[in-house]
């Protein structure tokens, strides 16, 4: 607790990831339920050095499950999520809270929820702690209970698609609060909580856009709060970088073939030999994560998300003939350590050459704002 108060005090508007301080979750499941009630001292760190709060009764203990298995059954699952019914509940929690609140929609139909708790000094830079609302799609036929029906099984595991990812921090946040507030705690800081839409597909409509606006700037945020990855155990993990998105599409183009007919360079064929290139990478990044030499964040992960190909016909695909395009898209995610252009030259070069007559496009340009985050946070830890 100590360290990360000088952490805050020795730096402005950067950014920190903080999650695991459920138990054991994971998306299809998280903690028993003994071990979701939190008590954050963490953030009695962040708002002031105060004495913990007591732990909750059994009683609390049932009502905070409750209300988060509630959070859990709202469907905001991309890409047509629930934001109505999601807005109304957060709403609803901050009325009983006492807190301060205010909806924005930069982009209608997709709403922001701003809440407020004020601090007793206003001119000093206030604490974000800020959540996305949105969760990404299931398919319900893999899972053992509906996946927003947040079934409790006999050991104490919640089943919800948003268990980790990542409802479970909005709600620590406001039960947080709510002990908090019921201790008589008073923040010195104003503190924020923002529950934004539109995470899992980029952010460009909801944090992307508060970020850029006059509401954000009007804030004075001084250090901001954001997921990171579940703990396995009762320590608290704090995460200062974060791995940045490369949502890549490459298309590999070639001379149409009848079925029985064998082609040098079809565009199958080239497509094949990128993605054998990128498997072979993909090993490699993982070799050293299962070999303890890396830790997960610290490594390129691939992901291939799609493959696109074929001539579609009335029952389903013409069988003999091959296709003059073929295409697939891959989800990378690039520590902030690793330089862009490394990755860029081994695209274009060898996943996806123009000799091939391959091609590639994608979202990119985040990764070099992320090496400069990186590089200033680099400064302030040394």
């Amino acid at each position: 607790e100590k360290g990360l108060c000088l952490l805050i005090s020795s730096f402005r508007t950067s950014v920190l990831s903080l999650c695991g301080i459920y138990h054991r979750y994971g998306d299809s499941h998280c903690s028993p339920c003994q071990r979701v009630i939190v008590h954050l001292l963490l953030f009695s760190s962040l708002l002031s050095f105060t004495n913990p709060t007591p732990s909750p009764t059994q009683d609390e203990q049932s009502q905070i499950i409750s209300r988060f298995q509630e959070y859990l059954r709202i469907n905001t699952s991309q890409p047509s999520p629930n934001y109505k019914k999601s807005t109304q509940f957060i709403l609803s929690l901050a009325e009983s809270l006492s807190l301060e609140t205010q909806v924005i929609e930069f982009i209608q139909g997709k709403p922001l929820v701003i809440l407020k708790w004020p601090g007793s000094d206003l001119f000093l830079p206030s604490i974000l702690l800020n959540s996305h609302t949105d969760v990404v799609p299931s398919e319900r036929s893999k899972w053992d209970y509906h996946p927003f029906g947040a079934h409790i099984d006999e050991n104490g595991n919640i089943f919800a698609r948003g268990s980790q990812d990542m409802k479970c921090v909005g709600m620590q946040y406001m039960e947080a609060v709510r002990r908090l507030k019921a201790s008589g705690f008073q923040p010195k800081r104003s503190l924020y909580l923002s529950f934004v839409p539109d995470e899992e597909i980029g952010g460009h409509d909801g944090l992307e856009k508060l970020a850029q606006s006059d509401v954000f700037k009007n804030m004075n945020v001084d250090i901001v709060l954001d997921e990171g990855l579940a703990s396995p155990n009762e320590n608290y993990r704090l995460f200062y970088g974060e791995r940045m998105p490369w949502w890549l599409v490459i298309k590999a183009t070639g001379a149409p073939g009848h079925g029985a007919k064998l082609y040098d360079n079809s565009a199958i064929e080239n497509l094949f030999k990128s993605i054998e290139s990128i498997r072979r990478f993909r090993a490699s990044q993982f070799d050293l994560v299962k070999a303890g030499l890396k830790g997960e964040g610290e490594v390129i992960s691939v992901n291939m998300a799609f493959l696109k190909a074929g001539t579609p016909s009335p029952t389903g695909f013409v069988m003999n003939l091959q296709p003059s395009e073929a295409e697939a898209g891959f989800d990378i995610r690039i520590p902030p350590t690793v330089n862009a252009e490394f990755l860029e030259k081994r695209i274009a070069e060898e996943w996806a050459p123009a000799s091939r007559n391959m091609s590639f496009e994608g979202i990119m340009e985040s990764v070099e704002k992320g090496e400069v985050t990186w590089r200033l946070l680099g400064l302030v830890l040394m």
